[in-house]
């Protein structure tokens, strides 16, 4: 028998299932007077034959492809995707909320002011004396005391507020055996225009004559009377500087003709105050005050050009 045979009378295996049968044959059956009395399966025929055709034959449907099954794909459940790595945990001011971020930010920046002021505070309070210390020492004292009141200074030597130059004037004999006097020249003022605009001025302009004047007061009392040992040679080592000098300069030699010879010299200093800023009160005097010191005798090697 055809396998794709659906006729009504159509035998099926017993693990075929069961397929409902044309109206035209459900209705036959509802007529049938007599059902079987004992139901069982039919017993099948001794010579198997092409089935006989229905009395009131129905519509036949038409036979439908066999369709292989496809076995199901398992269903693969969908993997969320990794999580992105979590990034490094806040720390700090930023793990806080905005509004504690703010606060914690006001009261670092109320402690950081604290801390300068105190720290400027100190600094004018050991200081030495200047004008604007001066102008708020009230201020100053009210910090600092008594609770960080110091007992000690901050620079020493204190730093000069004056301007100080060193000048120096020769008694000049001519060929006609004549001394002449010259003018002061300002030696402080000529190194100044050497040293103005240039990036690496020598250690002789910056240093020699600063240095000479700083040892010859550091060994000479008020009335330039020597104190100690030393107070010969700084008038020795000052003496020579002074007569290199003018023996170098071009002005010297232009008042003697250039043949003349320095017989003697003579050193002052002029001392003047640093006036104070425009916006100050303080009141200081820049009249300038002079220290001159006696005539030297140049000895005759000096004079000649022995030192060099």
């Amino acid at each position: 028998m055809d396998a794709y045979d659906e006729g009504s009378n159509a035998r099926h295996g017993p693990d075929a299932p069961s397929r409902p049968a044309p109206p035209a044959q459900r209705g036959a059956q509802a007529e049938s007077p007599e059902p079987d009395a004992h139901p069982g399966p039919p017993e099948p025929d001794a010579h198997p034959g092409p089935p006989e055709p229905d009395a009131h034959p129905g519509p036949v449907p038409e036979p439908k492809p066999v369709v292989s099954p496809v076995p199901p794909q398992p269903v693969v459940s969908p993997v969320p995707p990794e999580p992105c790595p979590p990034g490094e945990p806040r720390t700090g001011i930023a793990a806080l909320s905005p509004r504690y971020q703010v606060g914690v930010a006001l009261a670092l920046a109320v402690v950081a002011i604290g801390v300068c002021v105190h720290l400027g505070m100190t600094f004018l309070h050991v200081a030495p004396a200047n004008t604007v210390t001066r102008a708020h020492s009230e201020a100053v004292d009210d910090w600092i005391y008594p609770e960080f009141e110091q007992n000690w200074k901050l620079f020493a030597p204190n730093p000069l507020q004056q301007n100080i130059s060193i000048q120096v004037r020769a008694g000049v004999r001519g060929p006609d055996g004549m001394t002449q006097t010259t003018g002061w020249y300002d030696l402080s003022a000529e190194d100044g225009r050497a040293i103005d605009g240039n990036l690496l001025p020598s250690h002789t302009q910056q240093n020699e004559l600063r240095r000479a004047w700083d040892f010859f007061v550091a060994t000479h009392d008020s009335e330039n009377r020597p104190v100690g040992l030393r107070g010969s040679l700084s008038e020795s080592y000052l003496r020579r500087i002074m007569v290199l000098r003018l023996d170098r300069d071009d002005a010297v030699r232009a008042a003697t003709g250039g043949a003349g010879v320095i017989e003697r010299v003579q050193v002052r200093s002029r001392t003047s105050n640093v006036p104070p800023p425009d916006w100050s009160r303080e009141k200081v005097s820049t009249t300038p005050s002079y220290r001159e010191l006696p005539w030297w005798r140049v000895p005759r090697d000096e004079a000649l050009g022995g030192v060099r």
